[in-house]
């Protein structure tokens, strides 16, 4: 669902409240509570109406092998249910809509503009058998206007004092559950066990989930781990306390505000330290947060990876790997994504430019081989770099065991020169995009063109 319209959080008080510029240390005693197989993993979000000209799952299918070359791990697909007729929003200028996917008539339900549910179990298997795992959408906060729940349980559905199913917010084409109800958390819950059940998924991407109940969010883990391990993702960021047992990982909307700003020059680089100070400060230390330059709310409504981060698209990908947390690649962003999808429309995304795919490549490696950058707990921590113009550059090491990563990124649009002023950056490395050593010493004079960036890995 579009996320709700939120003022950047003021920074600028962190450094006097978290003035160490590493973060904690994880003691050996924490257990994350995903499974053993997120730990390393790449996220990939799949809007199955735009991938392809079919937009169904069986064209969707086809791709596998390529985000399997990729080197993705993990596939979320946005809604997949039955979208509501009643009330649907239609776009300005337009007389007909196929509907947000965020508006859910049947939970037990595919959408028929996408195929079958035979259609989508045969490509979860087929996923599972080249090794992938696979999420659904799953939206909780509401329905549709026109769900049958509606009609045979008004009781479940939050009402004003004359009887009237109230929507959430402004979002007019849904209505507002009403978690007070026992009977609706049990067909809720029970919703969600048939998709494990009939279909084998391995966990959901909550949406809005911060609107919903987290002891609701609680009995559904509980409930779903009887079947099997399940990886929850939480659309969410400011309600660390989904993340103590029903959610592994939440959304990083903040870091992505604060990267944002800081490509549109309205920010210092500073701020970056900051941010991943403050949520280590926040969160459980076994819970991660998802890292994203772009995902199906900022493209289609917010602007295109261009649109918000000028040239600088590449330097903040590097970012939203080598930070603590496990990093996004929506639909389309590998091949340069360029366009706002529309949302409630046919919009096919354009698979032509795949120069950015190497680049992904090298990450993904890096990712899954080099355990200082492994998903909170099992990484190594954020330890900040002192240099000196760090209001334009970042360097950052991340270590674990033998294990180093050092990276140094111009997060403005003009070239720089600076100085590493940390011995602890010190010593001989290769750069995982050329891989060529590179020898870095204190004080001596480092050159970054626009944007430009160095990932440099000791194993």
């Amino acid at each position: 669902m579009k996320k709700l319209t939120k003022s950047i959080l003021m920074l600028s008080f962190i450094a006097f409240l978290f003035p160490a510029c590493k973060t904690k240390p994880v003691g050996p005693e924490v257990k994350a509570n995903y499974p053993d197989w997120a730990k390393n993993s790449v996220i990939y979000e799949v809007n199955v109406r735009q991938y392809t000209p079919e937009g169904t799952f069986k064209a969707f299918e086809a791709n596998l092998p390529r985000l399997k070359e990729l080197g993705i791990d993990i596939l979320w697909f946005m809604p997949i249910h039955p979208i509501g007729i009643v009330d649907r929003k239609v776009p300005d200028g337009m007389k007909e809509s196929l509907g947000s996917y965020y508006s859910v008539r049947d939970y037990k339900g595919v959408n028929p503009e996408f195929g079958t549910e035979a259609d989508f179990k045969a490509l979860v298997t087929k996923a599972h058998e080249m090794g992938f795992k696979v999420l659904i959408d799953w939206v909780a906060n509401h329905s549709s206007r026109d769900i049958s729940w509606i009609a045979e349980h008004p009781d479940w559905f939050v009402q004003d004092s004359t009887g009237k199913i109230l929507a959430p917010f402004d979002w007019t084409d849904v209505a507002k559950l009403n978690y007070q109800n026992k009977d609706m958390r049990a067909a809720m819950i029970d919703a969600m066990k048939y998709w494990v059940s009939n279909c084998d998924i391995d966990g959901f991407r909550c949406d809005v989930a911060g609107e919903v109940p987290v002891d609701f969010w609680e009995d559904a883990r509980l409930e779903l781990e009887k079947t099997k391990p399940m990886f929850m993702l939480a659309e969410n960021e400011d309600k660390a306390e989904l993340c103590n047992k029903a959610f592994d990982a939440n959304y990083g909307w903040g870091m992505h505000h604060v990267m944002h700003q800081v490509a549109q020059g309205k920010d210092s680089v500073n701020k970056i330290s900051q941010q991943v100070i403050k949520m280590d400060s926040i969160m459980p230390k076994h819970s991660m947060q998802m890292n994203f330059i772009t995902n199906h709310d900022e493209n289609s409504w917010n602007g295109t990876v261009k649109e918000k981060f000028g040239d600088g698209g590449k330097a903040y990908a590097v970012l939203t790997y080598t930070l603590p947390g496990m990093p996004l690649i929506y639909g389309g962003q590998e091949a340069g994504l360029d366009k706002r999808l529309k949302f409630f429309t046919k919009d096919t995304i354009s698979w032509d430019n795949m120069e950015l795919v190497p680049f992904y490549q090298t990450l993904n490696k890096l990712k899954h081989g080099n355990e200082a950058l492994f998903n909170p707990p099992f990484g190594g921590t954020f330890e900040k770099v002192k240099n000196s113009e760090t209001s334009k550059v970042i360097t950052f090491i991340r270590a674990k065991g033998s294990s180093k990563v050092l990276v140094m990124a111009n997060l403005t649009n003009a070239p720089v020169s600076f100085t590493v002023n940390d011995a602890v950056a010190e010593g001989t490395f290769a750069d995982v995009f050329t891989n060529q050593a590179l020898t870095v010493k204190k004080g001596e004079a480092v050159a970054l063109e626009a944007f430009g960036y160095k990932v440099l890995e000791v194993k």
